[in-house]
């Protein structure tokens, strides 16, 4: 089995240094981070006489010939992007992009098409007067690999979610969100980050007092200060980790798969729902749906879904080759309300009819050697609202399924019967990591092939203990590893996140459930074609 190298070869570690170079005003040196830590606030960032990229740069969706590329500038700014297959950018292409003003919080992005495939793009981006092109802010620089077309290249690509919650943000004393550097150095493909990318239902104060007695110190910005409601108080908490170095110094070296999950709008939020949480004066879900969609789609770089956040789609295919196509669901915006889940006909489910039969078709056409199926929640855990209420599919009934379990099972039967190889799910949403294996012989349900489901976060949120299983689908729990209390944050409990390692030549698939520390705690191999592993 050939191997990728487990760091940047010298040449993308000298040009991330130079993107880091770039944004320097936006680090959070040694003297800063203490005062930040003790003040409890974010420090804030004096605009000089050209437009500045202090946000860093990311990349999105990439394929085999295109990518996108995100920037967000201090002021109104022209967006110009090149590329280069070195880091000399002595023949570079040139991209116009699109003037950057409040309409976008000065966010945007560049859809880039015809690159090489299998190939390190270097790309620069460089802001520009709109008045005078030639005032410029200095180029910001990242670097992605673009799909590969032929099967013998292998795929590396990391996933996990669960981002800024429960009250632990960016504490300078442990090096910040330093998660997102540990990824870094496994230099993967691509990051799938797994649903809940903020918590906007989730305010951070200066300091909280640990059981032990220690005291954890967050960074603080004036919008992670209350639950967010309005458009403007969105966009800060998907600006807030930003804020961390690590996290821009990964942007711009590991293009990125989003997908979005219940806390970039509020905890458990269903379309329709009316609030009864006393923090919100805003308590129609589907007007704070409609902002967090919008400032969601200005800070993440998503093929399918413009700027503006009113048209487009979160579900979409992103095929990553001849070895992978990445189907990301959307199990928020078309479900169903909370409910016990006990209904016997169900249509509506945690998908919608319309993008269950999507999925169902684009899996169809797949001829991907792996199709996984990027849940932002997971199936056969249960996952409870309140007392009497579901969030997730599992109900808790091990019998025949109910409520939104008749859509997954309609999906399984699916696959089954049309003979589709090679789906592996994968989630986060539950802030600890496991590994279940569902087989219809245990299983109520019994009209599916065998299946993995691998579960991996948080990645700097609070950690808490494992939910109970469902018998419906016939999982068996083969891993798990979970702390034995609520909301543990990130200073007592490693994080989490999963490693997906696809073989060029082989085909084999490997899947390591990660803990920050350097730990692999689980590891998988599955082989392609093979039904029942």
């Amino acid at each position: 089995m050939s191997h990728r190298p487990s760091s940047p070869h010298p040449a993308r570690r000298s040009l991330l240094r130079g993107s880091l170079a770039a944004s320097a005003a936006l680090a959070l040196p040694a003297s800063v981070a203490a005062s930040a830590s003790v003040a409890g606030a974010a420090p804030a960032f004096a605009l000089s006489g050209r437009p500045g990229a202090r946000w860093g740069v990311q990349a999105g969706d990439v394929t085999t010939n295109s990518g996108l590329v995100w920037v967000r500038s201090d002021r109104p700014a022209r967006m110009i992007v090149e590329t280069s297959a070195t880091e000399s950018f002595r023949r570079p292409r040139k991209w116009h992009g699109p003037l950057l003003g409040a309409g976008t919080d000065f966010t945007g992005t560049v859809p880039l098409r015809g690159l090489p495939a299998g190939e390190q793009i270097h790309y620069r981006v460089t802001l520009a007067d709109p008045d005078d092109y030639r005032r410029t802010g200095e180029p910001v620089r990242g670097t992605f690999r673009t799909a590969p077309s032929k099967r013998r290249q292998d795929v590396r690509f990391l996933w996990s979610g669960d981002i800024v919650g429960q009250g632990w943000g960016i504490n300078p004393d442990i090096g910040g969100l330093y998660a997102y550097e540990e990824m870094r150095r496994l230099n993967p493909d691509f990051f799938l980050c797994s649903g809940d990318t903020i918590y906007a239902d989730g305010p951070l104060s200066a300091s909280v007092t640990l059981p032990d007695g220690r005291i954890w110190r967050n960074v603080t910005t004036e919008e992670k200060s209350k639950v967010a409601e309005t458009l403007a108080e969105y966009r800060g908490n998907f600006r807030y980790s930003l804020l961390d170095e690590n996290v821009r110094r990964f942007n711009a070296q590991v293009p990125t798969i989003t997908q979005w999950d219940d806390h970039e709008v509020t905890n458990n939020w269903y379309p329709g729902e009316i609030l009864t949480d006393a923090r919100y004066t805003e308590k129609n879900v589907d007007t704070l749906a409609a902002r967090a969609r919008k400032a969601f789609s200005e800070y993440f770089p998503i093929s399918t879904l413009p700027a503006t956040g009113r048209d487009g789609r979160v579900h979409r295919v992103v095929r990553h080759g001849p070895l992978l196509d990445v189907f990301v669901l959307d199990m928020r915006t078309f479900r169903n309300a909370n409910s016990p889940g006990r209904q016997t006909d169900d249509t509506t489910g945690i998908l919608g009819a319309e993008q269950l039969a999507w999925l169902k078709r684009e899996l169809a056409r797949s001829r991907a050697v792996w199709k996984v199926i990027a849940s932002d929640m997971p199936i056969g855990l249960v996952v409870p609202d309140g007392s009497t209420d579901i969030e997730a599919v599992a109900q808790g009934d091990p019998g025949a399924p109910l409520g939104r379990e008749l859509q997954i099972a309609e999906l399984l039967r699916f696959v089954k019967h049309r003979r589709i190889t090679g789906t592996v799910w994968l989630t986060a949403d539950v802030h600890y990591t496991s590994a279940q294996h569902y087989d219809p012989s245990r299983a109520a349900f019994k009209d599916f092939a065998p299946f993995w489901e691998f579960v991996s976060g948080p990645l700097a949120a609070g950690g808490f203990q494992a939910n109970a299983l469902d018998g419906t689908f016939g999982p068996d729990r083969v891993f798990v590893r979970a702390p034995d209390r609520a909301n543990v944050s990130p200073m007592e409990s490693p994080q989490y996140f999963g490693e997906v390692d696809i073989d060029g030549g082989s085909g084999e698939l490997t899947v390591r459930l990660r803990a920050t520390g350097g730990a692999v705690l689980f590891t998988k191999v599955l082989q392609p074609g093979r039904v029942g592993q």
